[in-house]
Parts: structure tokens; C-alpha cells; sequence
């Protein structure tokens, strides 16, 4: 028996391939079939079954794809209803692999058709559990994303999750290894661990959620409590995972359409295509298309995407790195941006080369910064994460969260220039292209953010002044 985890960085995604006398199982596989496919090759293994833990609001399930290229059945838990041939499992069902068994555990909560799989090695002995959005290491998943196909309030998905833990997870043997869908940054939870393994003794231990002396209460309280609205994009990413979506090839191909210069410009005017600019921060803000959107592949790419673009369905035309093309075609597809028209041929550089339009983001040193910002009457919009303004920020700098940047873009004065930071300069140049791409171009962008502000004299503070939080 051979269990490898596939760890995929981009979503904090795990994906599990299971092994044993020469069958196989795979459970929550990503879009590209590929790699999975190669590594059944490569082992002399049969695909015996396709397991889906429940239907993925993150990310675009490769199921579909892998069903078709190795004939392999997909298996669902208890109340799923894909359009789709599944096999819709009933709790406590054992399936057959080699010489091991696996077990459906039903596991409602996160999802009502959430489900957990049980590993059962070939001793006999509970080994492994594939716990999906159901438990997380130092978290549980959230219950807020299937209100609306459940019929049910948060509340009420949350109490049924205490009840699939302390009923179906907690009472596994403590050394029985844990292996959850995700792992810190996925918006699936709020406060998963780095770690992406444990077992259940020790989340028994740590896991805030599993307490052995909480009330049902107490937990829908502590699980809701905090949750910020899920990004744009999940209910689409869950309608596709549920009725389908085209193949892999197919968009991969349309998005690997290199466009020259002029066939850039036509498509982008025909189609109303967004510019997805993916190159770095540092050279983005030298130049770029203009009405471009910089969102760095070099970070959290396809989360970030979801939640500024939101709609799946919209155009996009691509700048990339020389040589990034097949990278950033491919984790798009993995959160369901099918529409892509192409990627410009030769880069930002031919653009350049044309004697086209260009426009910059005016950015300055932290050091810069420090010389010329007066503390008390210089704005400053400090755009990383509430968490991450509270443990400490610039004096009299305002929470303005880059995921909330919809809601906050509205306040803007366009007269009144302000200063505009984040950790490292990753997520305010992005908001910085949002609002360049907006009309608003009254601001300064700080290189480095506060990771490097900090190094400077300006005044910071642990304090958080109540009345310039955004509500999170």
C-alpha cells in the first residue's frame, strides 16, 4: 500500500493517490488529468475509482476529465445529486482497492454531502482518514458556503457538523492519520495550520473545534464567529464541480493562442476581454498595457483571481513572463477562468516595441516614504489583511483589506492623494492597478510595503484605532 499526498502550493489543495496491488484510487484530483495519468503509467496501476469528498467551491475538480481518459467511476457521498454518472455512496459503504478497503463516513456539515474516507489498511487496521472540508489541521470547514442548497442557516450546518465530528471523527482510533483537502490559505476555513498532515489524537489535542468539553453551542458559535463572505467566485467553482465543464484541452488550447501585437489589440476590443497582467510586481509597475490588472503568478495566483475577478465566465487576455504561458493558462483553469482568448505573443516587451500606449504606477522607497509622509496628516491605506493591520500597522494608517476593495474603491476621493502598502508590494499592486484601471490615479504605491516600512523610522503601532477598521 502507498499513499501520497499531491500538494498543489497555489491553492493550499491536497490530492490524495492511494495505491495497492496494482489498483489505484484518487481522491479530489485538480483540473489537469495529466500528472495523474502519467503516474498510473508509470506504476502499472488501474484507476479503480475517482472519489470526491464533496463539491469543491475553491477549485475546479479534474473528475470529469479523469473519468473519461481512464473509465474510472466517480464516487459521491450521501446526498449529492450531480448531473453526471456517479456513484452515490450510502454511509459506512466499503470499497474494495487491492488489498485495502476504503470506508464512506457521511460527514455533513461543511456540506450536506460531505464525506470523509476512511482508509483501511491491509491488517485490517483503521489507517488513514481523507477528511475533505470536514476537518481541517487546527480548524474545521466552514459552514457558511452551502446555505442556499441546503436550505439551512449557518447555524444550523454548523451544529450538524459538531455532530458528524463527535459522531464519525472522533471516535477513530487517536493514531489514525489525518490528510485534509487544505491546508493556511485556503478561504475554506479561517484558521487552518501550516502543517498538512496530523492524526486525530493530536487534533483531539490542539484543534480548537474539537474540544473534548464543548457544547454544540459553543461550537456554532466559535466556528461562525469571524467568518469573512466567501470569495466571488466559489458558487460558480461548485456549479461546475456539480453539472460539469468543458475539457482541460480544450481551454488550455485557447488560452496557449499567442497573439501578436495587433491581433492583441482587436481581440481585446471585441471581446472586452480583462488584461490579466501575471509578471512581477517590481516589473509591472515600470509598464504595462494600459486598463491591465497585475496579479503576480509568482504568489497566490489563482485565489486571487477569484476573488477580484469573481465571474468565471469573464474574457481575459493574458501578458505573462516568457515561458509562464502554460503555468498561468493551467492554474486558471484550476479555479474554472475558461474564457481565456490568448496571451500576447512575445511578452509586455513587444507591446513596448510597438511604440504603444504604456502606463506606470508611481512607486517610491520605504526610505522615500519616510522622508516625505507626515504621520497625522499624509492618508495612508494599509491594504493587507485585518489580522495583519491589528498585530501592527503604520500610525494612523486605515484597514482598507484588498479582498474588500469593492467596497472600500467607492470612498475614494479623487482629489486627496494618499500612500498605499501592504507586506511586500505583491497585494498593493494589484489593488493599484484596480484603481488605475478605475480612473483613480491620486496615490502612491510603497515598494517592499511594510515589511520594509518597517526598517524606517516612521511611527508604527500595536494599538488598532477602532474607528478606522473596516469591518472584516
Amino acid at each position: 500500500m502507498q499513499v501520497e499526498q499531491i500538494y498543489t502550493g497555489c491553492l493550499a489543495q491536497g490530492a490524495y493517490y492511494i495505491t495497492s496491488n496494482g489498483e489505484a484510487v484518487i481522491i479530489d484530483p485538480l483540473r489537469e488529468t495529466q500528472p495523474y495519468t502519467e503516474r498510473l503509467q508509470r506504476d502499472g496501476a488501474t484507476l479503480k475509482f475517482i472519489l470526491e469528498t464533496h463539491f469543491h467551491a475553491d477549485f475546479v475538480s479534474g473528475h470529469l476529465d479523469l473519468s473519461k481518459a481512464t473509465n474510472a467511476p466517480i464516487v459521491y457521498g450521501p446526498n449529492a445529486n450531480p448531473t453526471f454518472n456517479a456513484i452515490i455512496a450510502t454511509d459506512n459503504q466499503i470499497f474494495d482497492v487491492g488489498n485495502i478497503k476504503i470506508k464512506v463516513l457521511h460527514t455533513p456539515g461543511h456540506t450536506m454531502e460531505s464525506t470523509c474516507y476512511l482508509l483501511i489498511d491491509e491488517n485490517g487496521v483503521e489507517h488513514s482518514l481523507f477528511s475533505g472540508d470536514t476537518l481541517f489541521i487546527g480548524d474545521v470547514g466552514r459552514p457558511d458556503l452551502a446555505q442556499k442548497a441546503a436550505s439551512m442557516t449557518q447555524e444550523q450546518l454548523a451544529a450538524t457538523l459538531f455532530h458528524s465530528l463527535r459522531n464519525k471523527v472522533m471516535t477513530l482510533p487517536n493514531d489514525v492519520i489525518v490528510y485534509p483537502a487544505h491546508g493556511a490559505g485556503s478561504a475554506c476555513g479561517k484558521n487552518m495550520s501550516k502543517e498538512t498532515t496530523s492524526t486525530i489524537g493530536i487534533q483531539k489535542e490542539l484543534n480548537y473545534a474539537l474540544r473534548a468539553n464543548m457544547t454544540e453551542a459553543e461550537f456554532v458559535q466559535e466556528v461562525t464567529d469571524g467568518l469573512l463572505p466567501p470569495p466571488a467566485y466559489f458558487g460558480m467553482n461548485v456549479a461546475m464541480n456539480k453539472t460539469g465543464y468543458e475539457s482541460f484541452d480544450t481551454v488550455f488550447n485557447n488560452g496557449m493562442r499567442a497573439l501578436n501585437v495587433a491581433e492583441f489589440e482587436v481581440a481585446a476590443e471585441s471581446t472586452g476581454a480583462l488584461i490579466l497582467d501575471t509578471r512581477n510586481n517590481q516589473d509591472f509597475c515600470k509598464g504595462f498595457v494600459p486598463q491591465s490588472i497585475n496579479i503576480g503568478i509568482n504568489g497566490d495566483f489563482a485565489p486571487w483571481v477569484g476573488a477580484l475577478v469573481g465571474d468565471v465566465k469573464q474574457a481575459i487576455l493574458l501578458v505573462t513572463e516568457l515561458g509562464q504561458e502554460e503555468e498561468t493558462v493551467t492554474r486558471l483553469t484550476r479555479v474554472g477562468f475558461d474564457n481565456i482568448v490568448g496571451h500576447l505573443q512575445g511578452s509586455f516587451a513587444a507591446w513596448a516595441n510597438a511604440k504603444k500606449e504604456i502606463d506606470v504606477v508611481t512607486r517610491i522607497t520605504a526610505e522615500q516614504f519616510s522622508s516625505e509622509v507626515k504621520i497625522g496628516e499624509s492618508k495612508i491605506l494599509d491594504v493587507r489583511k485585518q489580522s495583519e493591520y491589528s498585530a501592527e500597522h503604520v500610525e494612523e494608517a486605515f484597514s482598507r483589506p484588498l479582498a474588500e476593495i469593492n467596497d472600500w474603491v467607492k470612498d475614494i476621493n479623487p482629489e486627496e492623494h494618499f500612500y498605499m502598502h501592504c507586506a511586500g508590494g505583491y497585494r498593493s499592486m494589484m489593488a493599484a492597478s484596480i484603481l488605475q484601471s478605475r480612473g483613480y490615479r491620486n496615490f502612491t504605491e510603497i515598494e517592499g510595503g511594510f515589511n520594509a516600512i518597517a526598517k524606517t523610522n516612521v511611527p508604527k503601532t500595536d494599538f488598532v484605532c477602532q474607528s478606522k477598521l473596516v469591518k472584516a
